[in-house]
């Protein structure tokens, strides 16, 4: 038998009080909180079957049916064929045996007690219809960095104010020493049913909003939403080569989510502060070189700073202004693939807007034996 045992999930006996089973939940309730154990999969799990388990044992009909199909499914009764009975057999299922008996009635709140464990169509469709947890929403924030951390990347804090469990209630949103009801209406599943001609469609529950819960007496710290809005401080690690305004996504790191619901996303906007001589184009790095008209005329060698240290870049004699040279792999890194970009340096001859005596002397010599010739395009 592929069974659950909702005595063993909470730890109590057959003979538990009603007191003794609400004490045992909210015990295991709290320890096993997604809020508590974010990103541990197993403690989700444990708190979804310690759901379950303390929504059919604290309802009396629920569990006189659940204790009356435990009896059954482990009697090992045998059917006509000479086949044991199992939970799979029943709700238009054989009966075993291979004698082709079928049986496609309505077993009622029974047929729902052999859905529990595990059995067939059944089972199937208890797991289809079954609570559905609530995403977390997403969060955005934004962070401020250097041109040089956003090159190299850097670990940076960031503050979320974002929902937290209630300390009263633990996040359950009921009133310290109550517990949420079972929806009335979908009978804690979260979802009905409805008939659309052939098939049968199933909608989050109108009543419970698909929590399969309804809170009847409002935890008075959050007044029944289980949560707080509270600061959180942590940090989040920028990989390098983000440029300005770049938005980027960590996922699971958002909201958390209500029940079973997996967490939002955290998405993170890098404002990169401008340099003093330095630019960005994608992955590439660009400069402006100021020369003097002597450099750009004679030639010289000067260091260029890159993201990997200084260079020595060499300016040939005649160099215009507007000439470019390109240091490659001297740029950021791609974020989409391997390598690094380019650096881009882009000579600007400087012409100086006031001379001392000494300079327009060297100057004016300079003209009386200068071509002539730089403009004779126009005739």
């Amino acid at each position: 038998m592929n069974g659950k045992d909702y005595y063993k999930t909470l730890g109590v006996s057959k003979d538990s009080s009603k007191d003794d089973i609400k004490k045992a939940y909210r015990k295991l309730a709290h320890e096993y909180h997604p809020d508590k154990n974010q990103g541990n999969k197993e403690a989700e799990e444990k708190f979804k079957e310690i759901g379950e388990a303390y929504e059919v044992l604290s309802d009396e009909k629920k569990k006189a049916d659940y204790d009356s199909g435990r009896l059954f499914a482990e009697s090992g009764a045998y059917g006509p064929g000479g086949g044991a009975y199992g939970p799979s057999d029943f709700g238009g299922f054989n009966f075993g045996g291979g004698q082709g008996f079928t049986y496609s009635g309505d077993l009622g709140d029974l047929g729902d007690i052999f859905n529990l464990f595990g059995g067939g169509m059944g089972g199937q469709r208890a797991q289809r219809g079954g609570r559905r947890g609530q995403r977390g929403n997403d969060y955005e924030v934004t962070v401020n960095m250097s041109f040089d951390d956003a090159l190299k990347g850097a670990e940076v804090p960031i503050t979320m104010d974002r929902n937290a469990a209630c300390p009263t209630c633990s996040g359950l949103g009921s009133a310290p020493g109550t517990l949420p009801d079972t929806c009335p209406t979908c009978g804690g599943r979260g979802s009905v049913a409805e008939s659309q001609g052939m098939f049968g469609l199933s909608r989050p529950c109108p009543t419970c909003a698909g929590r399969g819960t309804i809170i009847q007496n409002p935890c008075p710290t959050c007044q029944g939403a289980g949560f707080q809005r509270k600061p959180k401080k942590t940090r989040v690690r920028i990989p390098p080569g983000v440029v300005d305004g770049q938005k980027i996504k960590f996922r699971g790191k958002g909201e958390p989510g209500r029940g079973d619901g997996p967490s939002g996303d955290l998405y993170v906007v890098a404002k990169v502060e401008k340099h003093p001589y330095l630019g960005r184009s994608g992955a590439n790095v660009t400069m402006d070189l100021p020369l003097t008209f002597s450099e750009a005329a004679l030639g010289t060698q000067v260091e260029i700073p890159t993201v990997d240290g200084k260079v020595k870049l060499k300016i040939p004699a005649g160099t215009q202004s507007g000439r470019k040279f390109r240091l490659r792999g001297k740029g950021a890194p791609k974020l989409k693939g391997k390598g690094h970009g380019d650096m881009i340096v882009t000579a600007k001859v400087v012409v100086p807007e006031k001379l001392d005596k000494k300079e327009r002397e060297a100057i004016e010599k300079l003209e009386e034996v200068e071509r002539k010739d730089v403009r004779s395009f126009l005739g």
